[in-house]
């Protein structure tokens, strides 16, 4: 298999995986409170599932009165995205007209699909295909769910709650050839999930991106047969 075909191939995997969890928010939206174009509006501008699911739930308990704390989950947990775009910036282009089109399109899986890539030019394919890929299957299965919600009942039930997650473990198994890498995931993920009932949705995500920083930044397992980790490629 050429490496484009196998580019193509990692990002369509992520495409259908991702999008396959589209449903599961137009499901859960509706049920919050939400009508079926506003769900969709939602998908369509906001375009960033974390986010969209911190929105809806905080929605959901609260009702519009909640609606500034729903903003304001859906804003922290976009933040990650700043780190994204300062990280794909050398990889969508150069002119002002690509930067901005890729900023809709900078999310985790477009992200990571990318730096999986060793070549300029395979990580420019994988953004692009990951990110638009995404964005045509999460809108059109958030549509989807909107309207069979009530027929398709609880997401959880078929899976869906997974999708995302089986993905990203399916892009960073790969890479977890070295101590250094494996200790950083497993570290991060500690940390993430002893946080995750203390703390707003999104900042244990945030927390546990220290890690990568402080592990690249030492150098910490650094030397194991391998060359070194710095820590832009440790946070990677």
């Amino acid at each position: 298999m050429t490496a484009d075909r196998e580019v193509w191939r990692e990002a369509t995997g992520v495409v259908i995986a991702t999008s396959a969890y589209g449903v599961s928010f137009g499901a859960l939206a509706v049920a919050s409170g939400l009508d079926v174009w506003q769900t969709c509006v939602l998908s369509l501008l906001m375009f960033t599932g974390g986010s969209q699911f911190a929105f809806v739930g905080v929605f959901a308990a609260g009702g519009v009165a909640a609606l500034p704390s729903a903003i304001a989950s859906a804003v922290l947990l976009g933040v990650r995205n700043v780190a994204y775009g300062m990280r794909m910036s050398s990889v969508v282009g150069t002119t002002p007209a690509r930067r901005v089109a890729a900023a809709h399109f900078t999310i985790d899986e477009s992200t990571a699909v990318a730096v999986s890539q060793n070549d300029p030019r395979l990580r420019r394919v994988g953004f692009w295909v990951t990110g638009i890929g995404i964005f045509l299957g999460w809108n059109v299965t958030t549509l989807v769910g909107a309207l069979v919600g009530d027929i398709l009942g609880d997401p959880k039930t078929w899976g869906l709650d997974a999708a995302a997650a089986a993905a990203f473990l399916a892009l960073l198994w790969p890479r977890l050839r070295r101590r250094q890498p494996i200790a950083v995931g497993i570290a991060a993920a500690v940390v993430a999930a002893a946080l995750t009932p203390a703390l707003m949705p999104g900042l244990p995500v945030l927390v546990a991106a220290l890690v990568a920083i402080l592990v690249g930044w030492f150098d910490w397992l650094g030397h194991d047969g391998a060359p070194s980790t710095s820590a832009p490629e440790a946070i990677r």
